[in-house]
């Protein structure tokens, strides 16, 4: 009787996979602020399904953190008039590398003053983009979003590690790579899932 439990249960594993056991929730290994955290490499080769449901709950925070003080955690603090605040939210099927028309005036220095360069190799995790290319969409999209609209040039640093997504102070976009990772799930995650 031992003999055939195992089998039994192999079975049935591979069945509940066949009848779509494959469509059941996915559970990320490790939370959003985790995510941000971490090298940019380790959320990379998290799976595009798991990078896409951490970009869905780092969306959801940033909705409800908006316009709250960004003296904690905030996950997208700003300079708003002369207070740190956390920028309005976005929700969670936004595309944040399609940044919209109103975007394309502003001009960008990346590797300018920073002493960590922007990576210029392409990712298929990134959408066949480089770092530095989907850093500049986002950019885009966010500064637009938030209805920023800088004087001159804006000084792109990439931030990894740091315990928030992107900040935007005094002129400076400070990037976290691993958000980058995490929103480029958007594409091919959600049109897997069925959920664009």
């Amino acid at each position: 009787m031992r003999r055939w439990v195992p089998g039994l249960l192999l079975s049935l594993s591979l069945l509940t996979t066949a009848c779509g056991g494959a469509g059941t929730p996915v559970r990320p290994s490790l939370t959003s602020r985790q995510a941000l955290t971490s090298s940019p490499e380790v959320v990379e080769f998290e799976s595009p399904a798991v990078r896409f449901e951490l970009f869905r709950d780092i969306a959801r925070q940033s909705e409800q953190e908006a316009g709250q003080s960004a003296q904690g955690v905030a996950l997208f603090p700003i300079i708003q008039g002369n207070e740190f605040v956390a920028a309005p939210g976005f929700e969670a099927r936004a595309d944040l590398l399609q940044p919209p028309d109103a975007g394309s005036s502003l001009q960008f220095v990346f590797d300018g003053r920073a002493a960590e360069r922007w990576p210029e190799d392409r990712r298929e995790s990134l959408q066949g983009l480089s770092e530095r290319e989907a850093a500049e969409l986002v950019a885009r999209t966010l500064l637009a979003l938030w209805d920023i609209h800088p004087e001159g040039v804006v000084q792109v640093d990439r931030a990894a590690g740091a315990p928030y997504a992107v900040a935007y102070v005094d002129g400076i976009l400070r990037i976290n790579p691993a958000f980058l990772y995490l929103a480029s799930a958007y594409g091919p995650a959600s049109m897997a899932a069925g959920l664009q």
